[in-house]
């Protein structure tokens, strides 16, 4: 993810931050639909700048954004009460930060704790495509209120032949209250074994 750190992390507001604000803009320029088509959730948005001569020293010449379906993730986000503006400034006004070490690597937390970033890989990227019509019908059934991670927005990075994709989430410990205790549920079965010893102290 250094690609990704970079550009979202630079202590200027970087290009990244750029393209996010001027697609929510132009985004909110236009109408909210009426309801979502199925072509809204092939859609996307993008942004290709070449030449970019603003501080080359720290950002890059050539790079690309891309925003998947715009108009359903602005669409959930209302659901999930929301505001664009508010989305806007949480994730462009500061830079986002890493949380933890090793696998939360992958996580970083805009500057208001208020949204996760999360690296993904293409596939997910697919994996999401295919679930979403689903789990937006989902949300509209149960109005927003729901336990499940709450899907904010999905972008494409491209530096060079570097490519990066995140999904935007809502932060479930951005709640006011402190959080005391927490625990990490792994979901891969590699090294999650308990050896002979630890066998042996837990029949102890």
């Amino acid at each position: 993810m250094p690609e990704l750190c970079v550009l979202l992390t630079s202590p200027r507001t970087t290009w990244t931050s750029q393209c996010s604000r001027l697609l929510i803009n132009e985004l909110s320029q236009v109408p909210l639909p009426v309801m979502l088509l199925p072509d809204d959730f092939k859609a996307n948005s993008k942004i290709k700048v070449n030449n970019h001569l603003f501080n080359r020293e720290n950002l890059p010449s050539h790079f690309k954004f891309k925003e998947y379906c715009p108009q359903v993730f602005r669409n959930l986000r209302e659901r999930f009460g929301i505001d664009d503006q508010d989305y806007q400034v949480s994730l462009t006004r500061s830079p986002p930060h890493y949380e933890g070490e090793g696998s939360d690597r992958r996580f970083l937390t805009s500057y208001d704790r208020t949204l996760v970033i999360k690296e993904i890989s293409s596939e997910d990227v697919a994996d999401v495509h295919s679930l979403l019509s689903h789990y937006h019908q989902y949300v509209v059934k149960c109005h927003g209120i729901t336990l499940l991670p709450q899907f904010l927005g999905m972008y494409r990075l491209g530096v060079d032949s570097e490519e990066t994709y995140m999904l935007v989430m809502r932060n479930v410990f951005s709640h006011r209250l402190a959080v005391h205790r927490k625990y990490d549920l792994k979901g891969s079965l590699v090294s999650r074994e308990a050896s002979d010893k630890e066998k042996v102290a837990g029949d102890g």
